[in-house]
């Protein structure tokens, strides 16, 4: 029933920009916290960006200032606007959506999609 359906991935020269989106659906979107990860080939899967449920944020230092986390709670989905990319940025992104209980912890992950940064 839970889902996290990833896209707007794609192929982009270095300095361009693209928005990746993730629509949710299946459980109370609002209370949970949801995250941008990725992973390129041949290494470990790597936080880019969260946002709380009350609207905190945190980036990876790679991205800070070039990367922009968001969420639109009546659609259901997170964004994340990605400007100034570099080849560095291509991976696999993925969406992930956590709830923290007293009795644990809810953890969902979408499909991904990827991003290709090269000239």
């Amino acid at each position: 029933q839970v889902q996290l359906v990833e896209s707007g991935g794609g192929l982009v020269q270095p300095g361009g920009s693209l928005r990746l989106s993730c629509a949710a659906s299946g459980f109370t979107f609002s209370s949970y916290a949801m995250s941008w990860f990725r992973q390129a080939p041949g290494k470990e899967r790597e936080l880019v960006a969260s946002m709380s449920s009350g609207g905190g944020t945190n980036y990876a230092d790679s991205v800070k200032g070039r990367f922009a986390i968001s969420r639109d709670n009546a659609k259901n989905t997170v964004y994340l606007q990605m400007n100034s990319l570099k080849p560095e940025d291509t991976a696999v992104y993925y969406c992930n959506a956590r709830q923290f209980r007293a009795w644990g912890t809810n953890d969902y992950w979408g499909q991904g999609t990827q991003v290709t940064v090269s000239s």
